[in-house]
């Protein structure tokens, strides 16, 4: 079955839910996860260089996101499930191990899974999140109490929900638009304001905008605003994973301007201490937060050459 951009998709059964998954290639198995706001489109540039280079590649749509399944229960979107249905897609896809590379969210859930089952990959790469342990700390950072605060604006159900579901192309235009936030904001003002939203960033076309959108008029944002809404509760949940460390070889690109960086100063450096075999750190010059879709060659070649690497082992 093939999906609107061509590509083949399975439905995939795994812990409790339903993966829309793109499915491509043949080879040892290498699996791509999305961040916030995407789905697997996001990757649409690394599929065939990875099917070229000899892996099988898989790339699902998350759990509450695009044609995938969507719980109503807001803690249903805890790391804890969210690392177990990469596993479970593993299991299903009849792998033992597979190479875990993920982007924003998918980042975290990759540095989680990790963590979580060593056992279950032979390495694992993030792009754009640093790997620090996830906490409260997340949800209100020190110094913006007064200001906007993007994650602890997703906290109330529903609030960002009506401001992004009353328009999703125009709220997908604010995604995927070109040019930085605009500045710091009071605490009570909502994400995006009354203005007309910025022209597309070079790295999206129409077609890319109107995917993006469709797969969002399918979800809602319901579920991947809750992915948000349990960041408080991992220690709680991981208390085991109080002083992580990732044993398995590591991987990190993002890009020089992206923002996330800004948020967590030094925290490229500071990841270091979470990782037992950390092999590479890579800063794409002039590359914002979607680094996959704003400088694709230069991504491709770290990804492949990584995971080959890995795989030559």
């Amino acid at each position: 079955m093939l999906d609107a951009a061509g590509r083949h998709q399975e439905m995939i059964e795994t812990n409790g839910v339903t993966l829309r998954t793109i499915i491509e290639g043949d080879g040892p198995l290498a699996v791509l996860l999305h961040g916030f706001p995407r789905c697997w489109y996001l990757w649409r540039h690394q599929i065939d260089p990875l099917v070229k280079a000899g892996f099988r590649v898989a790339v699902p749509d998350q759990r509450g996101y695009g044609a995938s399944s969507c719980p109503s229960r807001i803690e249903d979107y805890n790391l804890l499930e969210l690392t177990t249905d990469v596993v479970g897609l593993i299991d299903a896809l009849g792998e033992e191990k597979a190479y875990l590379v993920g982007h924003d969210w998918g980042c975290i859930v990759a540095w989680y899974t990790a963590l979580q089952y060593p056992h279950r990959l032979h390495s694992v790469m993030g792009l754009s999140v640093p790997m620090l342990p996830m906490g409260p700390r997340a949800v209100n950072p020190p110094g913006l109490d007064d200001n906007f605060w993007y994650i602890r604006y997703f906290q109330n159900p529903g609030v960002a929900e009506a401001e992004f579901e009353a328009d999703i192309d125009r709220t997908m235009r604010f995604f995927n638009g070109s040019g930085g936030g605009g500045g710091s904001k009071p605490r009570d003002a909502n994400m995006f304001g009354d203005g007309a939203p910025p022209a597309l960033s070079p790295a999206i076309t129409e077609d890319d905008q109107d995917y993006y959108t469709r797969s969002f008029i399918e979800s809602g944002f319901r579920g991947p605003l809750s992915w948000y809404r349990n960041m408080s509760r991992v220690p709680s949940l991981m208390p085991w994973l109080a002083e992580p460390r990732i044993q398995i070889p590591a991987a990190f690109l993002a890009g020089s301007n992206d923002p996330v960086l800004q948020f967590t100063r030094g925290s490229v450096d500071m990841q270091d201490a979470f990782f037992a075999d950390l092999r590479s750190k890579q800063i794409v010059d002039g590359a914002g937060h979607w680094v996959q879709e704003e400088k694709p060659e230069e991504v491709n070649l770290a990804l492949v050459k990584f995971l080959t690497d890995i795989r030559g082992d």
